[in-house]
């Protein structure tokens, strides 16, 4: 092996490593998000981002723009909606002129909602990264920024 083939080898390794610690965090970081959600709000993960979504859109957002916003299938993000709306978290509205399409918002007492859970989320997490300084903060955000959002390299194939 050559120097330069025993440095990919070692930069790959060190990647690999790389991924796995960062998998691993973020799975304890959700999972410890998901049992105080479950816990203290009797909410869950996917409900909080539903609730995220619609407060940011003071507007509210069509099922099928929220599913975009979310990454997930409009299907996962109906049987939330549907628990939502019977819980009086969110209201659907008709579109004028497009029959078959919603728009979705929080009303006033899901906006209350999620505004408190907001507030304890924020707090969470600063717990969880308690041990990682504001210019550390910055500079891992810094970091992955340089990771593809979506690879498009052949070589995944």
């Amino acid at each position: 092996m050559t120097a330069e083939s025993l440095d990919k080898k070692s930069l790959s390794k060190e990647r690999l490593r790389l991924w796995l610690r960062m998998l691993r965090v973020t799975r304890q970081v959700e999972s410890e998000l998901r049992e105080r959600l479950r816990t203290d709000h009797d909410s869950t993960l996917p409900r909080f981002d539903v609730m995220a979504a619609l407060y940011a859109a003071e507007e509210g957002l069509k099922m099928n723009e929220l599913s975009k916003r979310l990454r997930v299938s409009n299907g996962n993000v109906t049987g939330i909606i549907d628990r939502l709306v019977e819980d009086g978290a969110v209201e659907r509205i008709a579109i004028e002129g497009d029959r078959r399409a919603t728009r979705v918002c929080l009303t006033s007492a899901g906006r209350e909602s999620f505004r408190a859970m907001a507030v304890e989320h924020e707090r969470w997490i600063n717990a969880l990264f308690e041990g990682v300084t504001e210019e550390d903060a910055h500079h891992i955000g810094e970091l992955l920024h340089r990771l593809p959002a979506a690879p498009h390299d052949a070589s995944l194939s």
